[in-house]
Parts: structure tokens; C-alpha cells; sequence
């Protein structure tokens, strides 16, 4: 008789407690007021801000529209990560990339390290004077500063952009967008 009563007891209590451990996940949009902010590492809201500061000073300065054949031809070239992280410098530059073709105002040269060798050779076993070399290269830094006081922390990330022009050898461009995240834990903001 007791374990007619037990087994549903047992039963219920396990219900409960798989209840109770649920989670309420869901879909946020990215930049959405919801968003995890966590203060030991750079969040996809973090490349996303510093992504579109970075094309709207860029598209505002007008260095895109200073080029013989428009649309001005981007080739992007490495980001260095001085942070403590493994960063994942596409998350930054694609987006960079996509909002500056969507613009109409420039094109993106792809470069990977197998192509590039490729058309290298290409261009000096065949004079190829049809080949358009980049108006830019646009390269960039992501720095990562954190200061303790007591139990809080404040990480900054500082992500330094800058357009060059490679037949001038000047920077015609530069924009940083700081990120700075304080508190003594990681928290959901709303």
C-alpha cells in the first residue's frame, strides 16, 4: 500500500523539480534592449555596434567617393586581436563589408592566403593590365583594457579601424569605437 502512494509522490516531486529547472529561452534581436552583456568577453551586440559606428563614420567621411572608378574596390586585410580572447575578426569585417556593398559605395575584395598566392603568380608570369588593384585596404585592431576596483570590473574594447590607400602609403581614414562594460558579474540589461 505504501508504494501506491509513494511511487506517484515520487513521481510528482521529480515532475516538479524538471519543472522548476526549465528555462524560459527565447529569440531576442541582436541589438535589442535584452541583451547578456558579459564582461569577459566581446558579444555579438559588441561587433555589431562597433561594425556599424565604424560604416557610418566611414560612409559620412566621404573617403569612398575620392576614387576614379566608383564603386571604390575594399580590400580587407587582417584585424589583430590584442585582447585575451580567441576573436573571430568576420564577425566585424563582414558586417563592415555587407553595409559598404549594400551602400552602392564600394566593392569587397576578397583575400584569403591560398588566392592571393594564386593571383600573384598569375599577375607576374602574365602582364595582366586589366586587373584592378584596390583603391583601399582596410585593416583595424581590437584592444582589450580591464581596471579592478574591489569586486567591480571594467572591461573596455577598443576596435581601431582604418582605410588605407595603398598606392599613396597614407591612411586616409581611422575611427575607434570603445566598448566599455562594468559590474561585478555578467547580467541580462532590458
Amino acid at each position: 500500500m505504501k508504494t501506491k502512494i509513494i511511487v506517484p509522490l515520487v513521481t510528482a516531486a521529480a515532475a516538479a523539480l524538471f519543472t522548476g529547472c526549465a528555462t524560459d529561452a527565447h529569440y531576442v534581436q541582436t541589438g535589442d534592449r535584452e541583451q547578456i552583456v558579459s564582461l569577459g568577453q566581446i558579444n555579438i551586440q559588441d561587433y555589431a555596434n562597433a561594425a556599424n559606428a565604424a560604416v557610418k563614420d566611414l560612409l559620412a567621411s566621404g573617403a569612398l567617393d575620392r576614387v576614379a572608378n566608383p564603386p571604390a574596390l575594399v580590400e580587407v586585410s587582417k584585424v589583430i586581436n590584442n585582447t585575451s580572447q580567441l576573436v573571430d575578426q568576420d564577425l566585424l569585417t563582414q558586417k563592415i563589408g555587407i553595409a559598404l556593398t549594400q551602400s552602392g559605395k564600394a566593392q569587397i575584395k576578397l583575400v584569403d592566403k591560398l588566392s592571393k598566392g594564386y593571383q600573384q603568380e598569375n599577375e607576374f608570369m602574365s602582364d595582366q593590365k586589366g586587373t584592378r588593384l584596390p583603391d583601399f585596404t582596410l585593416s583595424g585592431k581590437i584592444i582589450e583594457t580591464v581596471d579592478r576596483a574591489g569586486n567591480t570590473r571594467r572591461t573596455t574594447y577598443s576596435f581601431q579601424l582604418a582605410l588605407n590607400d595603398p598606392k599613396a602609403g597614407v591612411q586616409v581614414w581611422m575611427s575607434e569605437k570603445e566598448i566599455g562594460k562594468q559590474g561585478t558579474r555578467s547580467s541580462v540589461g532590458f
